[in-house]
């Protein structure tokens, strides 16, 4: 995703924006922060809305604190494993942060990269016939999910649109994903097609839905986890892109596991990795990497390039590599 270019004025705004909300939180924390607390306990982030956080502290019962975190712990994410301590008022202060095993980060309006959500197991990625099905969007989710050493898996959703010959078609593109060993799953929230072999994949993990607007995830989620209050919009010929889900909640799953559902989005960049990170992000370009006759290989048109001769081979899908290329060129549009 190209970075959005702000002008001064623009700039100004956000910078004030940001600092007000520097200030109010600043604020909360403080006046929590003079009232008795309780003592440290452990707990997850289970739902993110912007400076208010829910909390969950391990029982037996489980219960969940609304909460606001010291000012020096930086941005958190739904998943981050905390300490807190109870107020008089009821509420919780985030003392602590304990060390992430894993984060996933996506880049914010303002270009800047955020924390999207922490201590992953597995990253699903959703995509679906409607909107129409980008294989450049699903490599940047797989570079993503590869930068961060969290095993992703492939969702195809709303398979029941597809008639017999679409549905050949779609395995046929996406058959070079499987051929990289990435699990792929069809499903479809009605009828319940593809969600026994989901809750599979699910079980026992703490795991992450992504993908655009309108793929269908929170109905997937619905349909994992019944009974649980999930906003689900309906997405519009002229909503392509908007956010149906408000704020990334943590949902426990009966069958075992917990899963973390949140915005939708239309793109989701790699600006924040470097060059090496990216094409290292692509699996079946790491035998070919450092055997290209120059260092400084742009992998383009260079004599002796390793992975053009793998395409050649038929080692490499040429789309890939185009899909590669494209990501450095929004990357270096994104510095500029």
């Amino acid at each position: 995703m190209t970075r959005r270019r702000l002008t001064r004025q623009q700039q100004r705004r956000v910078q004030e924006i940001q600092e007000r909300r520097r200030q109010r939180a600043g604020a909360r924390a403080s006046e929590l922060s003079h009232q008795r607390l309780g003592p440290e306990q452990p707990g997850r982030i289970v739902a993110h809305h912007g400076a208010a956080l829910q909390v969950e502290i391990e029982g037996p019962p489980r219960t969940r604190l609304r909460c606001v975190a010291r000012q020096n712990l930086g941005p958190l994410a739904c998943g981050d494993e905390v300490v807190v301590q109870t107020t008089d008022g009821g509420k919780g202060v985030i003392v602590a942060l304990k060390p992430r095993r894993s984060l996933l980060v996506r880049p914010s309006a303002q270009g800047e990269s955020r924390p999207y959500a922490a201590n992953l197991d597995r990253i699903f990625i959703v995509a679906a016939v409607r909107p129409e099905l980008s294989e450049h969007l699903i490599d940047h989710y797989l570079v993503s999910a590869e930068s961060t050493a969290i095993r992703p898996v492939l969702v195809l959703n709303k398979v029941d649109l597809l008639d017999a010959d679409e549905r050949a078609q779609l395995d046929q593109r996406l058959s070079i994903y499987a051929r990289l060993g990435y699990p792929l799953v069809f499903t479809s929230a009605k009828g319940d097609h593809g969600l026994d072999a989901l809750r599979a994949q699910l079980s026992g993990h703490l795991s992450v839905m992504v993908g655009q607007s309108g793929v269908g995830k929170s109905s997937l989620v619905q349909a994992l986890a019944p009974g649980e209050d999930i906003r689900i919009g309906a997405l519009s010929d002229s909503e392509h892109g908007r956010h149906t889900t408000s704020t990334s909640v943590l949902y426990h799953l009966p069958f075992g596991g917990a899963l973390i559902d949140s915005p939708g989005v239309r793109d989701f960049a790699v600006w924040h990795l470097e060059p090496e990170q990216i094409a290292h992000g692509f699996v079946e370009f790491r035998p070919f990497l450092g055997r290209c006759r120059f260092r400084d290989c742009s992998h383009r048109h260079d004599p002796g390039c390793a992975l053009l001769a793998a395409v050649e081979a038929g080692e490499i899908a040429a789309g890939r590599l185009e899909s590669y290329h494209r990501m450095i060129e929004e990357r270096a549009a994104s510095s500029e």
